[in-house]
């Protein structure tokens, strides 16, 4: 949708200090995801007997562990969404935290994959991780499972904000909330819409922000 031009010439940061700023936010995570996987103590007793139970031969205590898995993933898309649907329409109506927090984030007015989680410290401690271990912590899964749901999480951030629209992407066939419905809240015209992430839109629906960008495929292979 931007060609890497477009992207140097309208972004209001370098792409190293968006890189180290990643790194950064990466590192504070991974830092406190290990102190939080220390604290929840270890893998869930009730999987580890599902999973034992399951190589058994138990094929409904297989068919019951993943019932339980799918729900919990379910449960922390939601609870994720909502965290960071209400976090991150507030940093935009509260002048102090846009200014000197969220606006970081918004120096990306052409976004790409590896901009995803360029944010203010503090920001991506009360949006981003914040989000993460409640949703951790309420969904009840396992770490080991964790593993597996923020992947796909990170994954679907990154597609997200990569500026691309690729035919067939399955993240743009499953999901409303892709890589066009995300560049529009970065543009200035687009900023009071679209506050809905990682996954779902309903947060933008129900609270009337929502807004359908019509996505401009001609620079599609000037990216490629």
């Amino acid at each position: 949708m931007q060609t890497t031009e477009e992207q140097d010439e309208k972004n209001l940061v370098s792409r190293s200090t968006v890189i180290k700023g990643v790194l950064v936010q990466q590192s504070l995570q991974a830092i406190i995801a290990a102190l939080l996987f220390l604290l929840a103590g270890g893998a869930n007793p009730h999987d580890v007997h599902a999973a034992a139970h399951a190589a058994a031969g138990g094929g409904t205590g297989a068919a019951a562990s993943a019932c339980r898995h799918i729900f919990q993933f379910a449960t922390a898309m939601v609870v994720m969404d909502t965290w960071q649907y209400f976090m991150h329409r507030y940093m935009h109506q509260n002048k102090f935290l846009y200014k000197h927090i969220h606006s970081h984030h918004h120096r990306l007015v052409a976004p790409y994959a590896f901009g995803a989680l360029y944010n203010h410290p503090l920001e991506g401690l009360m949006v981003d991780t914040m989000s993460g271990a409640i949703s951790f912590l309420v969904s009840g899964m396992s770490t080991r499972a964790s593993i597996f749901f923020f992947s796909f999480a990170t994954i679907k951030a990154v597609d997200d904000h990569s500026g691309l629209w690729i035919p067939w992407n399955p993240f743009h066939v499953f999901f409303r909330n892709n890589s066009g419905y995300h560049a529009l809240h970065h543009q200035p015209h687009g900023t009071k819409y679209n506050f809905s992430q990682p996954f779902f839109v309903f947060w933008d629906i129900i609270l009337a922000t929502y807004y359908m960008p019509q996505v401009d495929h001609k620079n599609e292979d000037k990216q490629k």
